[in-house]
C-alpha cells in the first residue's frame, strides 16, 4: 500500500489531473486547494479565462464543473472517500499580481501599490513589464517588477456612468 500523500502534495496531482480538462473547456486553471479530513474533504477549484477582459459565464462554470467532476470520480484512487466539490472563478477580491490578472482586469478601476507609492485608475493597458492607469488627470505607467499589490476597486455604478 503506498501512502497517502499530504495535503500539498494532493492539491498538485488534482492540478495535474484537471488542468488539461479545464483547458479543453477553453479556460485557465487558476488554483487548487484540497483541504480536510480524508473522509469529507473539500476540492476548491478556481477557473478564468485564459487572458484578457471578459468573464465566464454561469453555462460555461457548470459546463466545467461537470467535467472536473467526473474527471476526479475517475481518479477514484485519488480522493478515496466523499469531497465536496466547488468551482469558480477568482471573485473580484482576486489579488492581482501577474501580467495576465492585470490584463483580465482591464477597463476595470484599480488600486496599485508599488514599492515606493500608491496608484488608483483605470486599467487602459496592460504589458508584460508594465500597467498603464488613466484616471481624471492622465495616465500613469507602473512597473510590473515594483507592484506589491493590486486590487480591483467594487464600483456601483456600471463603467459607462462612472466616467460622468
Amino acid at each position: 500500500m503506498s501512502p497517502t500523500p499530504g495535503p500539498d502534495a494532493l492539491g498538485t496531482e488534482v492540478h495535474q489531473i484537471l488542468e488539461p480538462v479545464v483547458a479543453e473547456a477553453g479556460l485557465y486553471l487558476e488554483a487548487v486547494h484540497v483541504g480536510g479530513p480524508s473522509r469529507r474533504r473539500l476540492v476548491r477549484v478556481t477557473v478564468d479565462l485564459p487572458d484578457g477582459p471578459g468573464g465566464v459565464s454561469s453555462d460555461r462554470l457548470a459546463e466545467v464543473s461537470r467535467a472536473v467532476s467526473s474527471r476526479l470520480d475517475d481518479a477514484e484512487d485519488l480522493l478515496a472517500g466523499s469531497y465536496l466539490l466547488e468551482v469558480s472563478t477568482p471573485g473580484v477580491d482576486r489579488p492581482l499580481k501577474t501580467p495576465r490578472h492585470f490584463r483580465r482586469a482591464q477597463g476595470r478601476l484599480v488600486t496599485i501599490t508599488t514599492t515606493t507609492s500608491t496608484a488608483t485608475g483605470r486599467i487602459r493597458e496592460v504589458t508584460d513589464a508594465e500597467v498603464v492607469l488613466v484616471d481624471g488627470s492622465g495616465s500613469v505607467s507602473v512597473p510590473l517588477s515594483q507592484v506589491v499589490r493590486g486590487r480591483i476597486d467594487v464600483e456601483l455604478k456600471p463603467v459607462d456612468d462612472a466616467q460622468d
